[in-house]
């Protein structure tokens, strides 16, 4: 099977993008196998974690970036579940399962990481603007 890369300046959206393409590859294999249900599992969930990066991309607020991220780390969490038992009920072999499932598990770690960053971000500046303190502008500091 092969394994497609891309180039872009959003490491997040070329994984999940490249991933979402090496995805639609592993679905079209496990119909072959007539596999259908499995299939359309798959392709659901792993390609639906790029739409929603991209969807993040243009959120409204921090809030709905936070949302749209924490959306695309579940669907990679449902993905790995689905490839796991792609793997262990052997409907393909260890080797054409594997690589993908090292790729959601490193989705999964990134967005995961930028969701609790997200809401970690989302935290302190809800904070500091609840804060008693008065923050005034100041001549000379920038």
């Amino acid at each position: 099977m092969k394994q497609v890369v891309l180039k872009s300046n959003n490491v997040v959206s070329e994984k999940s993008y490249a991933f979402a393409l090496n995805v639609i590859q592993l679905a079209r294999a496990l119909r072959k196998q007539h596999e259908y249900e499995i299939a359309s599992q798959l392709l659901r969930c792993g390609t639906s974690i790029g739409a929603n990066v991209e969807e993040a991309q243009c959120g409204v607020s921090r809030a709905d970036f936070a949302a749209k991220m924490g959306i695309a780390s579940k669907e990679a969490r449902e993905t790995h579940y689905w490839l796991r038992l792609v793997r262990d009920s052997q409907t393909l072999s260890h080797d054409q399962v594997q690589l993908r499932l090292k790729e959601a598990e490193e989705l999964v770690r990134i967005l995961t990481a930028i969701v609790k960053t997200s809401q970690r971000t989302r935290n302190l500046k809800s904070n500091i603007q609840h804060s008693p303190f008065t923050i005034t502008h100041c001549e000379g500091i920038a």
